[in-house]
């Protein structure tokens, strides 16, 4: 409800049969009444002399931009020692796009007030009431209605009170307060109290005697409730959850929202497990021109099934200097590897075998970017050995630059990177890298040519080596290519269409060097994709250069349609093809002797404004098979009904099927859904089916969930139940994320 002041009455409509009257010469009969000498009472019809009319004409002006207009039907006045001016036939009191209205007014001078009878309304931007009768008090400010009715905002809020007053202080005071965003005639859920009083400057608001119904039966009570009515933040309980789960039973969390300051909040979370304890969760943020970060805490004392005590820590901090430095801290900890398994809640969470620790900063100019971290990892994944857990970087320093447009229109280039790698077991130590580079692209309407020679230098200081081993062993490879490609269009005839071509070929050659001797602390063999098949190294890492002649060639081609901007179709197709043999490979992986890499291909289609398919798809060039592949169908006619099927694939190691739906059965209820299988496997991965139902002013959601862990294997099973009151708030558990997560295109607003 916005502030009004005694001069300032929000907006109100009346329509009657009214004779108007000049807002000054009304003004001017109540204020100079009181001043006038005194005589015997008289009933008259309006009157004014020439002085009284100055003298409201000055005050109450039409330059004045509070001025108070008023228009009235018929005007009796009484004059004398207590004179009155009662109006009937209709009254309207305007000021600005505000007005207030009734059948009648009367003006009291010992109260210095306006009461208004019969059909009163009041009416602004965002609020109507209406009532009885209305008092409106100039000394004190104050309005006050009589068995109110009102509305607020656009969200449809309306209800009813035995009383309401405003003061000029911004304070609204309702008592018998009853409240719903459901439309009239219908009270699904209703909001009532003894009393409200909402405090507009300080943006609070106070009940007592609340209580929750919906479909009449009580769900909530609070003899005393405080809340805010801004966008400031306020402390306080928020809405309860309530789920369950097969791992740690039925569940109930109570947030308590905690306004420190105002760049500083923290909500604290009691969270209690039937079968494991009580949790506490917190989660603290701040804020300030210069940093900002958020800490996540969980802590059971004692889980029930393991006897022990368990935790969770994270910490997500940036801070941004004046300087144009960076500065990153990501910290993660747990106190078991099932921590998330049982505790956590989330297959994405269920699957994490590793926690990133590391503390960063960064400095970009437009030739130079820095990078420093030290980086340390928590490997949660017991299958996991310690040979083959990942190395703590302490530290890693990143220099890249890039200075186009040089003599001759040369571009150069420069990447190094120094780092120290640490780990309890195997071999540790320091890797130099510095790559400096020297282009001369080439570039005109619809081509492009772009030559390049690298010096690829990378030297050790290594410990704990084997026997024989060197401690400081370098290498230097030289690095030609040649990038060249075309753009070509047409317009297809008869549609208003352009299709292109766009070849694109890259050469590379990379002399053999011996890196048998060489530690591999960060490298590996990336799959292949449209990416790597223009990577000039086909591994990724400086650990290992590969020794190549080979020739990446492929070739998109779009039909876009002019009239939109729409892409309609996008293809593409790439391979490698390899002219010489390669001596270089990572420890227990075989020298690939392969004249060609495998094709690769992406297609992506619009059939229709409702219907896309998407595909990618690898396979060998040597009748092989498939390598992997993957494939996306998404039918949405609708913002409301979406349907996806999707399948992976991925050779000796995965094969599944995804199907997800968000797909209404009636004109209220909606039915939603995910099944993941694997066919290698011959199991369900993840499954869960809900319903939801919207009215107009409250929707539930009921879901029932199923998945295996992706790490160990086991089960677990939830359920979870989420009523959502409209322009209120949601009771229950939170099944709006899991929907969210599993169902592509799925929006949880109701609207």
């Amino acid at each position: 409800m916005k502030k009004s002041r005694s001069h300032r009455f929000p907006l109100i409509l009346y329509s009657g049969h009214l004779v108007f009257f000049r807002t000054y010469l009304i003004i001017g009969v109540l204020l100079v009444l009181p001043h006038a000498q005194a005589a015997e009472p008289t009933a008259c019809a309006a009157s004014m002399d020439r002085i009284s009319y100055e003298t409201a004409e000055s005050a109450f002006s039409s330059e004045n931009p509070d001025a108070i207009e008023f228009e009235v039907g018929a005007l009796q006045a009484q004059f004398g020692s207590n004179p009155t001016a009662l109006m009937t036939g209709g009254v309207v009191l305007r000021q600005g796009s505000k007005v207030a209205g009734a059948d009648s007014a009367r003006y009291d001078p010992d109260q210095r007030a306006l009461f208004l009878e019969g059909a009163v309304r009041y009416e602004d931007s965002g609020t109507q009431i209406a009532s009885d009768s209305a008092e409106f008090a100039y000394d004190f400010g104050r309005i006050r209605f009589e068995g109110a009715e009102f509305s607020l905002g656009s969200n449809n809020a309306r209800g009813a009170a035995d009383a309401l007053e405003i003061n000029e202080r911004g304070r609204l005071e309702l008592d018998g307060v009853s409240y719903s965003t459901c439309p009239p005639g219908s009270n699904d859920w209703l909001l009532q109290a003894d009393q409200i009083v909402l405090d507009t400057r300080a943006g609070v608001g106070t009940a007592r005697g609340i209580k929750l119904r919906f479909k009449s039966v009580p769900i909530f009570y609070a003899p005393y409730m405080s809340f805010p009515i801004s966008d400031a933040r306020k402390s306080g309980v928020l809405t309860p959850e309530i789920g369950s789960t097969g791992r740690s039973g039925n569940e109930i969390r109570v947030p308590y929202y905690w306004n420190i300051a105002p760049n500083i909040d923290a909500t604290i979370t009691p969270r209690l497990l039937t079968d494991r304890g009580l949790q506490m969760q917190t989660q603290f943020r701040y804020l300030t021109e210069a940093m900002r970060g958020r800490v996540d805490a969980e802590y059971l004392a004692s889980d029930s099934i393991l006897n022990d005590s368990r935790h969770m820590l994270r910490l997500r901090h940036l801070s941004l200097f004046s300087n144009g430095w960076r500065n990153r801290i990501d910290f993660r900890e747990v106190s078991d590897s099932q921590y998330f398994e049982d505790l956590g809640g989330s297959l994405s969470q269920s699957s994490i075998t590793h926690l990133d620790r590391s503390l960063s900063f960064d400095y970009h100019t437009d030739s130079l970017s820095f990078f420093g971290q030290i980086q340390d990892f928590q490997t949660i994944d017991d299958a996991i050995i310690p040979s083959d857990e990942p190395y703590r970087r302490l530290p890693q320093l990143l220099v890249q630059g890039k200075w186009p447009n040089r003599w001759l229109g040369l571009r150069y280039g420069l990447s190094g990177e120094l780092v120290n790698f640490d780990r309890n077991i195997g071999v540790t130590g320091w890797r130099l890298n510095v790559a400096p580079k020297v282009e001369l692209p080439i570039a005109r309407p619809g081509w492009f040519v772009t030559p390049g020679v690298t010096v690829d230098y990378t030297r050790y200081a290594l410990s704990n080596t084997l026997p024989g081993q060197q401690t400081k062993p370098s290498r230097t490879l030289p690095i030609a290519s040649l990038d060249t490609g075309l753009v070509l269009e047409r317009t297809m005839i008869g549609s208003n269409r352009i299709q292109t071509l766009e070849p694109r070929f890259l050469f590379v050659h990379v002399p053999y060097r011996e890196q048998s001797g060489l530690p591999v602390f960060d490298t590996i063999t990336p799959d292949l994709n449209l990416v790597q098949l223009y990577r000039k190294n086909r591994f990724l890492g400086v650990d290992r250069i590969a020794d190549t002649d080979q020739i990446s060639f492929g070739i998109t081609s779009r039909i876009v349609d002019v009239s939109t901007g729409k892409e309609l179709v996008s293809a593409t197709i790439g391979q490698t093809r390899y002219l010489s043999e390669s001596g270089v490979s990572l420890p227990g992986q075989p020298v690939i002797a392969e004249e060609s890499s495998d094709y690769i291909a992406e297609v992506r289609f619009l059939i229709h404004d409702n219907l896309n398919f998407d595909i990618g798809h690898q396979w060998g060039s040597a009748g092989s098979g498939t390598t992997q592949s993957e494939a996306r169908l998404q039918y949405r006619p609708a913002s409301n009904k979406i349907l996806n099927l999707a399948y992976r694939f991925r050779r000796e190691s995965l094969e599944q099927g995804d199907v997800s739906w968000s797909w209404p059965i009636s004109s209220n209820w909606n039915f939603v859904g995910r099944y993941n299988f694997s066919f290698r496997d011959r199991e369900t991965l993840e499954e869960f089916f809900g319903l939801e139902y919207e009215s107009c002013c409250w929707g539930l959601r009921l879901v029932s969930r199923r998945h295996i862990s992706t790490r160990d294997g086991t089960r677990d099973s939830s359920f979870g139940l989420q009523l959502i009151l409209k322009g209120m708030t949601s009771v229950g558990t939170a099944a709006d994320k899991l929907l969210e997560r599993g169902i592509l295109g799925y929006s949880a607003d109701l609207r």
